[in-house]
């Protein structure tokens, strides 16, 4: 049995379910479309050796009547930089930890686990994370190469999450898993046209996952619908003892997400929208006051002209602290990897890039790494300063100051701009992004399909205040509902211009 084209969790479950199709059979058919198209998009860093005998095993659990989970038989790429106790890598895309295998599951993966899913494989991202230079090429790794754009090949697939993003526009799985720190899940899922949940920092936890900044990071899923996405977050959320920041999961979670998905869970609801951030491009603009449109037809009363903190105003501080944060954590990290030749520290990476500049930095420098490298640690005032006053400018005098004021459900605004061209010379060619209003206050933010521009995708997110993943699942299901707006990709070898 072939499963329908860019079949969901639900589809998928219900042929498993009802004999008309094996795990087995589910697996085989993505790795064939991997084997197919990925050469040219180069979203898959590592095919998972134990793919298929990982979805042999769920069919004869089911066979024998055992308990299944909520993915169970689910095909599912994770992000180069979560750990898996498997025959696979975890590498951040770096040569530097090429041969690294963790001997434990990161949480995330392990829940996946716990939850059915067959993880297929890992996908390619901007190497660590893309918090190696200022210069960096989004999709980018010195293991992978770069990662391409499914809508227009030569366009970027956005930030650092790019493969799993581009894995799931490409029908090569069916959910995906990424990581963000500021736009790194949202950025990404919004250019390549599908749905990503960038959760409470705390919700999910980041036990054995390669960090930048412990204020800022999480992961989350990244999928085709709202209902996918949702259903997926359920299976990751959940307080973990390896991470103190996931403390209150457990009470703040919800029992189940897809109870969330109400067609008309934007009726009544009060939606704040934030006007043009950072000279976003005026077709983006044409597309948001479209949405506004929607949004006011689904029946919600939307409160236009919303201020916020613009990113030029906090960038310099939160650099400090994302530098402060990524030496200490990721020095952290690398001490407690196995005894061998890989860098078990910092500065020890930055040596392995300098001895190895033709490979590791052909195209841009790691002044990131050394601005870390030169920072004073977590006690230093500088740091302290940085974050307390990221925390006032985005969380108390942005988002909280303006759904207080106009007693808001949700703020919604433009996610990134369009991709742009990949450009190895000068790097990224951002036009304004709205992630880091989500990413520095660590609320949650759900991007979702809004338009097209030229034929490349175009985002929305919807942001709220800590734990409210539950309303911004049911204004995105309802927003996604009454637009149908994503179209598949078509892999054009430029924007149709």
């Amino acid at each position: 049995m072939t499963a329908q084209p860019e079949a969901g969790i639900a589809e998928l479950r219900r042929d498993i379910d009802s004999g008309e199709t094996t795990a087995v059979e589910v697996t085989a058919q993505y790795l064939a479309r991997i084997d197919r198209m990925d050469a040219r998009v180069n979203a898959v860093m590592e095919i998972n050796p134990e793919a298929t005998a990982i979805a042999q095993a769920l069919d004869k659990e089911r066979v024998a009547g055992k308990p299944v989970g909520p993915l169970h038989g689910i095909p599912v790429m994770i992000k180069d930089n979560i750990d898996t106790a498997d025959r696979m890598m975890t590498t951040a895309g770096s040569i530097a930890l090429e041969g690294n295998r963790a001997q434990k599951d990161a949480a995330v993966a392990a829940r996946l686990r716990a939850a059915g899913a067959v993880i297929l494989g890992k996908t390619n991202l901007s190497e660590w994370a893309n918090f190696r230079s200022s210069r960096s090429s989004s999709g980018w790794s010195s293991r992978g190469g770069q990662t391409r754009n499914p809508y227009a090949l030569d366009r970027s697939p956005g930030g650092s999450s790019s493969g799993s993003a581009v894995a799931v526009a490409a029908n090569f799985c069916t959910v995906a898993v990424g990581t963000e720190t500021d736009g790194s899940i949202v950025s990404p899922a919004a250019m390549n046209g599908v749905v990503g949940i960038k959760p409470t920092v705390g919700l999910v936890s980041r036990s054995g996952i390669i960090p930048v900044s412990h204020s800022q990071d999480t992961a989350g899923p990244m999928a085709r619908s709202v209902a996918d996405a949702a259903l997926v977050l359920g299976a990751l959320a959940g307080s973990d003892p390896e991470d103190p920041a996931t403390v209150d999961a457990d009470c703040c979670r919800a029992e189940d997400y897809t109870s969330y998905l109400d067609k008309g869970g934007l009726r009544d609801a009060r939606i704040g929208a934030i006007p043009d951030l950072a000279g976003m491009h005026e077709g983006i603009a044409k597309v948001f006051a479209h949405n506004l449109t929607a949004i006011r037809e689904a029946g919600a009363q939307v409160v236009d002209g919303i201020c916020v903190t613009t990113p030029e105003v906090v960038r310099a501080q939160e650099l400090q602290v994302m530098t402060s944060e990524f030496k200490a954590c990721l020095n952290r990290y690398l001490a407690a990897l196995p005894p061998g030749p890989g860098p078990h520290n910092l500065e020890a990476l930055i040596a392995f890039n300098e001895e190895n500049r033709a490979r590791v930095m052909p195209y841009y420098p790691q002044d990131l790494f050394e601005k870390s490298q030169a920072t004073a640690g977590l006690e230093d005032p500088a740091y302290q300063s940085a974050r307390e006053t990221c925390l006032r400018l985005i969380r108390t005098e942005s988002i909280d100051k303006a759904m207080n004021e106009h007693q808001l459900d949700a703020l919604v605004v433009p996610t990134t701009c369009a991709p742009w061209l990949i450009d190895w010379v000068n790097g990224d060619n951002r036009f304004g992004s709205s992630a880091y209003l989500a990413a520095i206050s660590g609320y949650p933010s759900i991007t979702v399909p809004a338009g097209y521009l030229f034929g490349l995708p175009v985002g929305l997110s919807f942001i709220a205040r800590a734990y409210q993943e539950p309303a911004l699942i049911r204004f995105a299901y309802a927003f996604e509902q009454a637009t149908q707006i994503r179209v598949p990709p078509g892999f054009a070898e430029t924007a149709k211009l």
